[in-house]
């Protein structure tokens, strides 16, 4: 099996796909925009080859490059794991006559507008919504959608240009701040808890599936540097609480069609239980919540992804034992870490259910939260209890301080 990997090096939890691929057997022919040498250890001691391209700018001199570098050796699967490379993927499976996301599912998976149509269209809850790429268009949307809106690119990911519009006000400022992007989403703010609902599959079925609950919304951590967020991976998915999204989740997956690979959906779950769906990737989640399913079920999802994907299955026992709670810090103050502030107590406390824990180095500079998902470390507890569970999450936002001055 002789898998095309764009991007192995970065973002960070590429190696460890790569890894996953190199350890079910499969040639793993790597395609980035670093050299060689700069890659992790673990994405080059996993590679094949490796193709440094220019850039990733020009898709179709990519794809004529990797034409020319493997000319005579035989493909069988182009994978990326990276949101902003998911088009060149699809390029290139189209150029090799390889399984995979065509162009065409992968413009409705990066697509917000397209991708809420079509989960509409299967009579599923979807926010109103609609597309803008003049003021004029976003002012005729956000007429539709009422207030408070949601004003967000067309094709982003994550929070990045992400506003709450509480009103018209509100909304002028939202088009000024995002007037550098080309296309916008506007769409109906939904009131409610924030939670994911994530799978594994091979050939439409689904192998592994996953919920976690973010504490607070992304959107409220994007705006304040202090809070610590909880992403919490429930260990029975089938209880009342995420219920509603494992079952919104199945119709999501049916009405993209999806096939093969790791999805990411994010879903709301309002006072009165209704799911409503917001947006689905055709890619792992990022900022370690990979990790964190690791945990739940003491398992490898980097190599379970690739057996799936290569191999059509995934034989690891996905069983959940526990409820995982992952914490990211944010150090308080500017400047150098000085002190962990609470964690020797901690860990006397709950050391017994704590599963990793990594944090700024004392002596090192504050990271920027900004650019750095993980701010200045993060934190995973768990226990098979979700009380329990929440409880000690709770302690470690509240009682660790990483202090920086």
């Amino acid at each position: 099996m002789h898998v095309v990997y764009l991007s192995p090096g970065f973002p960070a939890e590429m190696p460890l796909f790569v890894r996953g691929l190199a350890q079910i057997g499969a040639k793993v022919l790597g395609v980035g925009d670093q050299p060689r040498s700069a890659l992790p250890p673990e994405a080059r001691e996993a590679l094949t080859d490796y193709l440094q391209v220019s850039g990733f700018g020009d898709e179709e001199k990519v794809v004529n490059e990797v034409r020319q570098w493997l000319r005579g050796r035989s493909v069988d699967r182009v994978e990326c794991m990276w949101e902003r490379l998911m088009y060149l993927a699809a390029k290139l499976r189209a150029a090799f006559e390889v399984p995979g996301m065509s162009m065409e599912q992968t413009l409705v998976f990066r697509d917000k507008e397209r991708m809420k149509q079509q989960v509409e269209r299967a009579g599923l809850r979807v926010p109103r919504h609609g597309r803008a790429r003049s003021k004029q268009e976003a002012w005729a949307a956000v007429e539709r959608t009422g207030y408070p809106a949601i004003c967000k690119p067309i094709d982003g990911a994550g929070s990045k240009d992400t506003y709450r519009c509480n009103d018209a006000a509100e909304f002028e400022q939202a088009l000024k701040l995002t007037a550098h992007i080309d296309e916008l989403s506007i769409e109906e703010f939904i009131e409610g808890e924030e939670l994911t609902y994530d799978t594994v599959c091979a050939n439409g079925n689904i192998l592994f599936e996953n919920v976690a609950w973010y504490r607070p919304k992304p959107m409220i951590l994007a705006q304040n540097p202090w809070i610590s967020m909880q992403n919490i991976v429930l260990r029975d998915i089938h209880a009342e609480f995420p219920r509603p999204g494992v079952e919104l989740g199945h119709g999501v997956l049916k009405a993209m069609g999806f096939e093969t690979g790791f999805t990411h959906m994010e879903w709301f779950r309002k006072e009165n239980g209704e799911a409503v769906f917001g947006e689905i990737g055709g890619r792992p989640p990022g900022a370690r919540l990979v990790h964190a399913m690791n945990y739940s079920c003491d398992i490898d999802l980097f190599r379970g992804w690739a057996e799936a994907a290569c191999f059509g299955r995934l034989s690891q026992d996905t069983t959940k034992k526990y409820n995982a709670s992952m914490i990211f810090k944010r150090a308080q103050g500017e400047g150098v870490v000085r002190e962990h502030r609470g964690l020797q107590d901690l860990l006397r406390r709950y050391g017994a259910h704590l599963a990793t824990i990594e944090l700024t180095p004392i002596g090192e500079p504050k990271r920027d939260w900004r650019k750095v998902v993980v701010g200045d470390g993060w934190i995973v507890v768990r226990h098979p209890d979700l009380a329990t569970t929440l409880q000690m999450s709770e302690a470690f936002v509240n009682d660790l301080v990483v202090v920086a001055s």
